[in-house]
């Protein structure tokens, strides 16, 4: 029930208060990207922007992703707060050079004297029927890189929150927005000074049993997957990683100490995907607290299908995540 300190909102209008706030707030922040002024954003996110803000802060950019990302990270580079918009990050392959090799770079090559304030920004993973090559799940790309932060969010409060921090940060952001969550509801602060610090994850259900760890959407299927695992006596803690990199290891470790199992959920394909990292680390710094292996719940290992019934067998759903529990002695 919201109170008169928050109100209920959808991700999508959480991520658009966000930037309200922040570009009326600070002056030095624009938008660029592809058809986020009069068309308003694929995914509707720059509704209204347009005409409140005008031309010079709500650019509209050509199909030229290494253009813009490159005209972007030159304007950190020189003291404006730039945030990116990829119609889907997807497409942001096509200016990981600007991404990797100068966003993230810039700080470091100059020995500290130039910072690149800047958030790169967009729906990331499957949609309902986008097929292939607008499905990519490009975090743990990003998450590879050093000299970027990579957020993930997975509620309405952390989605707001988290990107006002992302604005207000001196480093390059990526900021993930899966799409299957632009529709999900949320109580989210009032206090346009509400921020949520980047690289500390959170419990968002206590348990005794096992650990179910993920990020984005994966963690909404792992709060649908602790309630099938009630019904049958199993107290799951779900744990929503929310940043990547940095990564917040103390809070995780600290649950798989508690309950000594732990699955680990990405929607990413399952080979090479960041959960197949936290697995990892897990078994690596945790090793003597587990009573099992680590369980791993990826996406199928295929480029995404365009038939609907297909698309949903490629992504991990709570199902899929009991059936992980069940295999680690319950």
């Amino acid at each position: 029930m919201a109170t008169s300190t928050s109100h209920e909102l959808t991700f999508r209008d959480a991520i658009q208060k966000s930037l309200y706030e922040e570009m009326d707030k600070n002056a030095d922040v624009f938008l660029i990207g592809e058809d986020i002024g009069r068309y308003e954003g694929t995914f509707k996110v720059t509704k209204g922007f347009f005409p409140k803000y005008g031309h010079r802060r709500v650019v509209d950019a050509p199909i030229t992703e290494a253009g813009f990302a490159g005209i972007a990270t030159g304007a950190a580079m020189a003291g404006l707060r730039p945030v990116v918009e990829f119609m889907t990050m997807s497409f942001s392959i096509l200016a990981l050079d600007q991404i990797i090799n100068h966003s993230a770079k810039v700080h470091y090559m100059t020995n500290g004297e130039v910072k690149c304030p800047i958030v790169f920004r967009g729906p990331g993973g499957a949609a309902k029927q986008l097929s292939a090559q607008h499905s990519h799940s490009m975090e743990g790309w990003y998450a590879h890189v050093p000299g970027l932060k990579v957020i993930c969010p997975a509620t309405p409060a952390d989605a707001y929150g988290l990107l006002k921090t992302a604005i207000a940060d001196d480093n390059p952001v990526i900021f993930y927005e899966n799409p299957g969550l632009y529709g999900v509801k949320g109580l989210v602060p009032d206090d346009p000074n509400y921020m949520v610090p980047l690289g500390k994850a959170q419990i968002l259900r206590e348990g005794k049993d096992i650990s179910l760890i993920g990020y984005s959407r994966m963690t909404q299927v792992n709060l649908a997957a602790a309630e099938l695992l009630a019904k049958d006596g199993i107290d799951a803690e779900v744990v929503d990683v929310r940043s990547l990199l940095p990564l917040d290891t103390e809070t995780i470790y600290a649950s798989v100490r508690k309950t000594h199992r732990a699955v680990v959920v990405y929607e990413d394909w399952r080979s090479g995907g960041f959960g197949a990292e936290i697995v990892s680390r897990i078994q690596e710094d945790c090793f003597d607290s587990l009573d099992a292996p680590v369980g791993r719940v990826g996406g199928l290992n295929v480029p995404m299908p365009y038939a609907r019934v297909l698309e949903l067998e490629c992504i991990p759903d709570e199902n899929d995540v009991v059936a992980m529990v069940r295999k680690l002695d319950f």
